[in-house]
């Protein structure tokens, strides 16, 4: 509701109000809003380092594109959004860069950020059969639990700047958690482990509250570049991020396989500038990325040794979920379980657990337990880093 101050000048009459005060009235609602929100879908978003969803209340999760845009240098002209902007990674011209717009789960270049939101939005609203000239949702953002103040309010400003109507954040490993399907909101201790790109989220959640929480900046990305230094420092080969990604994908692994693969990485020979192809083994691979598994793992035993012994005995009796794409390593499960002696499970369809558990909340806005989460959401609390 917009709020307008006026002063008073001539006092009296049948004003009735004295001369000279400062008034504030309420002047109604944006008639924008409440037009084209009545025709808008909630939606629920995984603004993901590496890959963004979107969840359309109603219809589900109706995109899922890398969180890339390919800018013009000169004009800052947005060329293309998604999947069509990482096909075009390190094969654009000198005036067209592609630019990954978050790091680390935070915004690092608001403007862009804020582009490509307004293009998701318009886009989910074209395949929710709603092709609105100027749809005005209310949103529900996944942001890290390690962010700070600023970084949150940066989250809701790119999304009501995109025009949605009004903008919520929700702690990653709250919003996976809910997408898992567990018990969040009963008496049990539930704990999850959020592999994304950026950020690895690890929490103990029990009666719709966090906890126990570990956020670190160590996830699928910095695999991605261990790869990269593994094949540079073992091969002289120089390898690109893409290729890195494949990699890891085809043969990364954290746990020894049943039956080990073996994968081609090809690059640019340091030493003869020509380009070369190598053949690697999971087993070289998973020596290569010790780096940052190790770390994941250490993590998640040290947010065990913090946790209170009634909900470590919950967890024994369900165990441990893995959400996001970097759970999908080969043997992690595994690994997590030989090192932390519980069962691991991973989550169904881990990829989109983020805005599934969004989108639960926009289809159900009015849950009480739902609501509580989001407020406390919105205020900042320390998360051991």
């Amino acid at each position: 509701m917009a709020v307008h101050s006026f002063i008073v000048v001539g006092g009296g009459g049948s004003s009735g109000l004295p001369a000279g005060k400062r008034w504030s009235v309420h002047v109604g609602l944006n008639p924008f809003n409440t037009i084209f929100g009545a025709f808008s879908r909630d939606l629920g978003i995984d603004l993901g380092t590496a890959n963004t969803l979107v969840h359309v209340r109603g219809k589900g999760i109706v995109i899922s594109e890398p969180s890339v845009v390919a800018i013009d240098t000169r004009t800052k002209k947005v060329h293309a959004v998604g999947a069509e902007a990482k096909a075009m990674v390190g094969k654009t011209p000198a005036n067209i860069v592609a630019v990954r717009p978050l790091k680390d789960g935070v915004i690092a270049d608001f403007d862009v950020v804020e582009q490509m939101l307004a293009y998701f939005i318009k886009k989910a609203h074209a395949y929710a059969a709603l092709p609105l000239v100027d749809p005005r949702p209310r949103v529900v953002v996944g942001v890290p639990s390690g962010v700070t103040e600023v970084e949150k309010r940066a989250a809701r400003e790119a999304a009501l700047n995109a025009k949605a109507r009004e903008a919520y954040v929700v702690e990653e490993p709250m919003a996976a958690a809910i997408g898992a399907g567990l018990p969040v909101e009963e008496p049990i201790g539930s704990m999850i482990v959020d592999i994304g790109g950026g950020t690895t989220e690890i929490a103990v959640i029990a009666l719709g509250g966090i906890v126990i929480n570990h956020s670190i900046r160590i996830a699928g990305d910095e695999i991605d570049e261990a790869i990269i230094q593994f094949a540079r420092r073992e091969y002289n080969l120089l390898i690109g991020e893409r290729m890195a990604e494949k990699a890891k994908i085809a043969a990364g692994s954290a746990y020894p396989l049943d039956e080990e693969i073996k994968v081609v990485l090809r690059g640019r020979d340091l030493l003869t500038g020509l380009p070369k192809a190598i053949e690697v083994s999971s087993v070289e691979l998973r020596e290569g990325i010790a780096g940052p598994v190790n770390a994941i793992v250490a993590e998640v035993r040290a947010a065990l040794e913090e946790t209170p012994p009634e909900l470590v005995a919950d967890i024994m009796e369900h165990g441990i979920m893995l959400a996001g794409g970097g759970s999908l390593l080969h043997g992690l499960d595994k690994r997590i379980a030989a090192e932390t002696r519980m069962p691991v499970h991973i989550a169904q369809d881990p990829l989109s657990c983020v805005a599934r558990g969004a989108g639960k909340m926009v289809e159900h806005f009015d849950n009480s337990v739902y609501q509580d989460i989001l407020t406390r959401a919105q205020t900042s609390r320390r998360v051991r880093r």
